[in-house]
């Protein structure tokens, strides 16, 4: 029984505290009228530009093969850590040892017939020496000793490339680095016909990677080296990654008239999570004021229906007729990159008084993230409750609201 008593009184005051929620809470709107309202309030508001972009290693080698041939053995595989000058493979050394073999062969012979030409030479100089050797054959016997020696010399430069290609058979890492990619198995041909054939991709150091971003052409403005950046991959949603601008590259690239320009975030990687190829979503901060009066940007979209029955008169902080910024809506859509043209923009808030009565207030609007907007100048305060909306859908769609008359423009008031 004790219990079951315990339990009702529990349920009851349960009961008691949500009807007293429902009822300060009705309360509470009660000077909102029918409106969706904030507070102003004072924090940082960041400018940021957003993109997509490709991660990979700060420095990538593609280790090829210079001359064609089977694959005889590999000594790395995917993700083998290697260093520089060590063996990664090794093609069939058969018909290459072949071509070295043969042009030491031709060597032979022309130094041969090199000798030959030599002591034909001398002979034909002794004999003309003494007047026995016409002079059209001591020539002859000259120009033969020389084509010898050029073709030693031929001979030689060829046996000098087979013995280079020999050695283009062992393949060596250029770097330190890690081996990310492999192209070719045992028993597979390469083939160096006009260019080299990839074998092997090397990535130098995974701990130091980069994001390669393609920025859009009217947000590159904005963008500056030096600039911190953050962004996420899918394979940890929930981690965020931080980096620096160190380049702005020139060659843009355009894709159905499209224009972006690539922006290289360097990115610390110590724990290797971040993997090349990897597709991030970069936001770059590329301008930020701390503690500063702010609104939601729905605030700035708000527009009551009617502007005949105003309860306020005039709205506070109004600029004057024909005053830079008062009525021109050419100011509102000044591009954001331009801080004189921000510092030039003024928009209206409605501030929300007693028994829900609307107040048209001018504001010079700054630096915006798409969520809020900072506040430079004009009549509002922090803690001033402002309208963002109707409260219902009902209100939304009805003729009127309580303190905006209909047709008037008093106040400066224009459409955003």
């Amino acid at each position: 029984m004790r219990r079951r008593l315990l339990v009702i009184g529990s349920i009851a005051a349960v009961a008691v505290a949500t009807l007293a929620a429902i009822y300060l809470d009705r309360e509470g709107r009660k000077d909102d009228g029918p409106f969706r309202t904030v507070r102003v309030d004072r924090g940082t508001v960041s400018e940021t530009v957003t993109a997509t972009g490709t991660i990979s290693a700060v420095t990538t080698v593609q280790v090829g093969s210079q001359v064609s041939g089977i694959i005889a053995r590999l000594h790395a595989d995917y993700n083998s850590p290697v260093k520089r000058g060590q063996l990664l493979a090794e093609l069939d050394p058969t018909p290459l040892q072949a071509q070295v073999e043969q042009r030491t062969a031709d060597l032979t012979q022309a130094e041969v017939q090199k000798r030959n030409a030599e002591i034909a030479f001398h002979r034909a100089e002794r004999l003309k020496e003494e007047g026995l050797q016409a002079d059209a054959d001591f020539d002859t016997a000259r120009a033969a000793f020389d084509s010898a020696q050029a073709q030693v010399d031929m001979a030689a430069a060829a046996l000098r490339q087979a013995k280079t290609s020999l050695s283009y058979a062992r393949i060596y890492s250029p770097i330190d680095g890690v081996v990310v990619a492999r192209q070719y198995d045992i028993g597979q041909t390469v083939a160096a016909s006009f260019q080299a054939p990839t074998l092997f991709t090397i990535a130098e150091d995974l701990t130091k990677m980069q994001v390669l971003v393609d920025v859009d052409q009217s947000d590159i403005g904005r963008v500056a080296v030096g600039q911190s950046a953050r962004f996420s991959v899918d394979a940890y949603p929930e981690e965020a990654f931080s980096g620096l601008i160190s380049q702005i590259r020139l060659n843009a690239t355009q894709n159905q008239n499209v224009v972006t320009y690539p922006v290289i975030v360097d990115v610390a990687n110590p724990d290797r999570k971040l993997k090349p190829m990897m597709t991030a979503d970069v936001t770059i901060e590329v301008s930020s004021v701390p503690d500063v009066l702010r609104v939601p940007n729905s605030a700035l979209r708000f527009q009551p229906i009617d502007t005949d029955r105003s309860g306020s008169g005039s709205p506070r902080g109004a600029a004057p007729e024909g005053a830079p910024g008062g009525t021109e809506s050419g100011r509102a859509a000044a591009g954001p990159s331009d801080p004189a043209a921000r510092a030039a923009r003024r928009q209206t808030v409605y501030v929300v008084g007693a028994r829900g009565i609307l107040s048209a207030v001018q504001v010079k609007t700054g630096l915006t993230d798409g969520r809020f907007t900072q506040i430079l100048d004009g009549e509002l305060h922090e803690g001033d409750r402002i309208a963002v909306g109707p409260a219902t859908a009902k209100s939304a769609q009805g003729g009127s609201f309580p303190g905006v008359g209909q047709g008037s423009t008093r106040g400066g008031r224009r459409p955003f």
